[in-house]
């Protein structure tokens, strides 16, 4: 029994180490997105930190659409880096989980 604790105890440590280490390489994928017309460009991270933002000087003179277009291709950036991030967390922690009975319907 003791045998069986310890094991699971270092399956549990070994996912929290898959996590941290998908942590550290998901700040290296990088999501680019940009307005539809290619006026602002977005680059982020799959942990959702800005590394680059590029707006034409076309833009520069319409302070309103400026402000749009950040909010909106920021957030269409946010979410698509969510999403890789959720799917990759989830496939590490998942992949290093011990098989835990019943263990399945709090991962989904």
């Amino acid at each position: 029994m003791f045998g069986d604790m310890m094991g699971m105890m270092n399956k549990l440590k070994e996912a929290q180490e898959k996590v941290e280490a998908t942590k550290k390489r998901l700040d290296t994928v990088l999501v680019d997105e940009q307005s539809s017309d290619g006026l602002l460009k977005i680059t982020i991270t799959a942990n959702r930190k800005v590394k680059n933002i590029s707006i034409d000087e076309k833009l520069l003179e319409d302070k309103e659409q400026l402000e749009d277009y950040m909010v909106l291709t920021m957030n269409k950036a946010i979410e698509k880096a969510t999403q890789i991030n959720e799917a990759e967390l989830g496939a590490a922690a998942k992949d290093g989980m011990p098989n835990i009975p019943g263990m399945d319907s709090f991962m989904k």
